[in-house]
């Protein structure tokens, strides 16, 4: 039984983004509740991205600078190693993985509570499909939001690495502005943002697939929310292989 549980699990996911996909019966109420989404999903989350990215540009900043000590190493490397990290990995991957412990457990559990206490039962009752209505808005205002978070750790992070710079000398502030300007790819941003709205459907879908089927009672939303942020990770680290090969492969 435990191992078909994953086939089954699967099975009722796509059945669940199938409604979900499903038209909106009245367009005005989903664009109310798409821009509510953006807001609660991303912009309340903007104050975090900055505040995680500042510190991980200097850490990896730092990092590159204590480790690239070889004479035979130009002294840009330092600016251009960070430049790749920041918007190859972190500003995409890693982000994502933190918001999904954020943002993924708010969906599973609001919508987990919302299941316990009968509010869905109430609105399939009334003839409302209730996936398309409550799921719909988070996957596309997760999915517009995201990218804009994106753009805003990828500037945060450099941010951070030239206010390590300035304050702790370790590295020569043209060198490291040379370094960042160094042979830059603009493809790697796209690839970064592309890859981001990947990210958002699985954080927000998934989510609230865990949080749309709970049963039970406030116990099984809590259970919902943490495996919702378990699964997340493992889906967005192995789409994170598969995408990154296709984008710059």
């Amino acid at each position: 039984m435990d191992l078909l549980r994953p086939i089954a699990q699967t099975g009722k996911y796509f059945a669940m983004m199938g409604r979900v996909c499903a038209r909106p019966e009245r367009m005005r109420v989903f664009v109310k509740q798409y821009m509510k989404e953006m807001v609660s999903l991303g912009t309340s989350s903007i104050g975090i991205v900055l505040l995680i990215s500042v510190f991980i540009g200097a850490v990896i900043m730092m990092q590159m600078a204590i480790n690239v000590t070889s004479p035979w190493m130009p002294r840009f490397a330092v600016g251009y190693t960070t430049r790749e990290i920041l918007l190859l990995e972190f500003s995409s991957s890693v982000m994502c993985l933190i918001l999904a412990g954020k943002v993924g457990a708010n969906i599973a559990s609001e919508i987990g509570t919302m299941r316990v206490t009968q509010q869905i039962d109430a609105l399939e009752i009334m003839g409302v499909n209730s996936a398309s209505y409550l799921v719909l808005p988070k996957v596309l205002g997760l999915m517009t939001m995201m990218p804009v978070l994106v753009v805003f750790g990828i500037f945060a992070g450099i941010f951070g690495a030239f206010l390590t710079c300035w304050v702790s000398g370790i590295v020569n502030a043209s060198d490291l502005e040379f370094g960042m300007q160094y042979e830059f790819e603009e493809w790697h941003v796209w690839a970064s943002l592309i890859k981001s709205v990947f990210f958002a459907y699985v954080i927000a879908s998934v989510s609230a697939f865990y949080g749309y089927n709970v049963e039970g009672g406030s116990a099984a939303v809590g259970k919902a929310s943490t495996d919702s942020v378990v699964t997340c990770s493992v889906l967005i680290l192995f789409s994170d292989l598969i995408l990154t090969q296709l984008l710059m492969g």
